[in-house]
């Protein structure tokens, strides 16, 4: 697939679909969490950091041209793989698009909620919660 700003919820969900078993899934996922854009050395502080996950994460976001915009980081292959799917979900998308995605709805039809471990599912709603949290303060701001 192409580089994770070209890709959508739809044709994300369409190729893992494609992906014959979890192996194969989570090699891709991981595939990426190699695609993310550098994440700034001066950016992994506690003040960026998501609590509640198991590895280490920070998650820096951006509200302008009515859109919000964010880059992540972590410690870990498979989280990092998570991080780039919720950037292709949620990054450069307007506070209304983020609050408006089911992401719970979308991981179940992919079949990932699934097979996560309890402590990565934590990390990744811990990721939701503070994106949906920002989007909230962008939208009742503007």
């Amino acid at each position: 697939m192409s580089e994770l700003h070209e890709m959508t919820a739809d044709n994300l969900a369409d190729f893992f679909s494609m992906l014959p078993g979890w192996e194969e899934k989570f090699r891709y996922i991981i595939d990426l969490g190699q695609k993310l854009p550098p994440f700034p050395e001066e950016y992994k502080k506690d003040e960026y950091r998501i609590f509640g996950c198991q590895s280490l994460v920070w998650l820096k976001s951006d509200y302008n041209d009515g859109r919000i915009h964010f880059i992540a980081d972590a410690d870990a292959a498979i989280v990092r793989g998570l991080i780039a799917i919720l950037m292709v979900i949620y990054n450069h998308k307007s506070a209304e698009e983020i609050l408006g995605f089911d992401i719970h709805a979308w991981l179940e039809s992919v079949g990932l909620s699934s097979q996560l471990t309890p402590t990565r599912s934590n990390g990744l709603h811990a990721m939701v919660k503070r994106l949906h949290a920002f989007a909230e303060q962008a939208h009742s701001g503007h």
